[in-house]
């Protein structure tokens, strides 16, 4: 565990993770709940960096049924499931907290939003750096190093440190103003 940045504080048995304790992941992900031979097994929790939380019944390491939960206290639904649709694209916060006022952007579900790194992008879980083409925590640390599919969609829709609308080729979206006439004499 230590090897890879990993810990584990609980019960154990010959030598492996059983009974109840808490395991760390490198991303700070931390898994508290019942262990057998060294799996997660029995009821549960994922409690993530960002603070959201996947609540599950485990068996061999693998979550049976469970249910995950946003950080900012909206449940997921496989079924019904109506937040940010075609129809209704707010956010969460603004749908139990209603809308900024006209003129006042709500660009993340976060009010103000993160500031973004020179260079970089946030693509939810953390930062991302298109050179280095690292995602890191919003507090700094590595999380992972992006394929070329997660680089493609970041560039593609994610919000950028600079003035730029994510989605939009400025080339092709410039507005033109036809001339004025005029029939003054």
């Amino acid at each position: 565990m230590e090897l890879i940045g990993s810990s584990y504080k609980g019960d154990t048995k010959n030598g492996r993770m059983d009974g109840k304790g808490e395991y760390t992941f490198p991303t700070e992900t931390k898994y508290e709940g019942e262990m057998k031979d060294g799996m997660f097994h029995g009821k549960g929790v994922l409690h993530f960096s960002n603070g959201s939380k996947y609540e599950a019944t485990w068996k061999n390491g693998i979550a049976k049924q469970g249910s995950f939960t946003f950080a900012d206290g909206l449940q997921y639904q496989e079924k019904d499931w109506d937040y940010c649709d075609g129809y209704d694209r707010r956010f969460y916060s603004e749908r139990c907290n209603g809308l900024r006022p006209a003129g006042e952007s709500q660009l993340t579900d976060l009010h103000p939003p993160r500031l973004i790194p020179d260079g970089c992008y946030d693509c939810g879980d953390g930062f991302y750096d298109p050179n280095t083409r690292v995602v890191t925590s919003h507090a700094g640390r590595f999380l992972r190093n992006a394929d070329d599919s997660e680089h493609e969609w970041i560039a593609r829709t994610c919000r950028k440190a600079w003035d730029e609308v994510a989605g939009v080729d400025p080339e092709k979206s410039v507005a033109t103003i036809p001339e004025e006439t005029s029939n003054i004499n």
